[in-house]
């Protein structure tokens, strides 16, 4: 059995956790002034190949040959005329004397950033109210264009991530490898133990069926009670409309984790952050059911206290008296064999992207690790 996380561990002290958001330190950092801010871009990828050389090794001729067709004007990229020195990239349509020509490009790598969204904003590229969308924060992508793995609605703020491939943001967002989502949830109203029992079980939304893979008490003053609480999809609005079906209204939803990855501590709201490579490669195997390393619990669907655990300590299982007697949909089987992040002390995504880019971004003003990551100063757009 894996031990829990010491509170020595300094990757764990990397991630905003539920406790933090309950406590109100969540807020409180996202208030504190900024260091000195450095303006981050994406770092440049590989160079795509020239045009006479991909030619060339596609058998069509020589170097020199190909440099003389494009001369010529016989050569077209996109349909428009070619040119010496010019570049190619993945997906390029490229025509010798009006006849497509087949060539091999490698696609460029997937990039991953990581998105502190705050409510206020839409996830949409373009949106008919003209409100203010989270892709007009994202560094410019010199090829294609950044998909968002999932939405957040207009009043949720959060953890967002964002990839320049539509093969990833597929796969992580597929139901089969039921990547959990954690939220940090605040209602009116404390939750009975037979509404927490019809949530872990299943309540019917017009949609089909939805329910939560966990539930814990996160405690609350007055009738706003806090929640944190797991689910393995991502309909629209599901868990706001869940507890609306058990008669609560949801005044504020935080997602703090999307399966291994969680919300960087110190990536302030508006702000994002890219994944290294590293990184990609954990999140690419997350979604392909890979995630789950040897030697770790199973965490289970839970709201039983036990002696000497906090509010933010890791969900145990359900205990009895909130067992559904119907099986759990396919995606929330697979959700349970996630490891909880917060739960072992191998680290989650995320946590060493963000803290070499604090660390660049101190050296560059002088010492210090910096707090605010990729945040680009507020109206600038690129």
């Amino acid at each position: 059995m894996t031990e829990p996380v010491s509170n020595s561990d300094p990757r764990a002290e990397e991630a905003i956790r539920f406790e933090d958001v309950i406590s109100g330190q969540f807020d409180a950092e996202d208030l504190t002034p900024d260091q000195a801010e450095q303006k981050r871009v994406l770092p440049p990828q590989p160079e795509s190949p020239k045009l006479h050389k991909v030619l060339a090794q596609a058998g069509m001729g020589s170097r020199l040959e190909m440099e003389q067709l494009i001369l010529e004007g016989r050569i077209t990229v996109n349909n428009e005329p070619a040119h010496i020195g010019q570049r190619v990239q993945f997906g390029d349509h490229v025509k010798v004397n009006g006849k497509p020509i087949r060539f091999r490009v490698a696609p460029p790598p997937a990039r991953v950033i990581a998105y502190h969204k705050p409510a206020g904003e839409v996830v949409s590229h373009d949106d008919p109210q003209n409100r203010p969308t989270v892709f007009r924060k994202l560094p410019r992508l010199m090829q294609g264009k950044w998909q968002s793995v999932g939405r957040l609605d207009l009043n949720t703020e959060g953890l967002l991530l964002f990839t320049s491939s539509g093969e990833l943001a597929n796969n992580l967002m597929h139901p089969r490898f039921g990547l959990e989502r954690e939220y940090a949830v605040r209602v009116l109203g404390a939750l009975s133990q037979e509404e927490k029992a019809r949530l872990l079980a299943g309540v019917q939304l017009d949609d089909g069926l939805a329910q939560f893979g966990a539930i814990e008490d996160g405690g609350g003053e007055g009738s706003n009670c806090w929640y944190r609480v797991t689910i393995s999809e991502g309909r629209n609005r599901e868990v706001r409309r869940m507890l609306e079906a058990v008669g609560h209204a949801v005044s504020r939803l935080i997602r703090i984790r999307y399966g291994a990855m969680v919300l960087p501590r110190g990536l302030k709201r508006g702000a994002w952050m890219e994944l290294d490579d590293a990184d990609i490669r954990a999140l690419t195997r997350a979604a392909h059911g890979q995630a789950k390393p040897q030697g770790i619990d199973q965490p289970q669907a839970v709201d039983q206290k036990r002696p000497g655990r906090g509010p933010g300590k890791p969900l145990r299982g359900r205990g009895p008296g909130v067992r559904s007697s119907k099986p759990a949909p396919k995606a929330a089987q697979s959700g349970a064999n996630q490891p909880d992040p917060m739960k072992t002390s191998l680290g989650y995504i995320g946590a060493d992207s963000f803290s070499r880019q604090r660390q660049e971004l101190g050296k560059k003003h002088g010492g210090g690790s910096g707090s605010s990551g990729g945040r680009r100063p507020s109206g600038r757009t690129r």
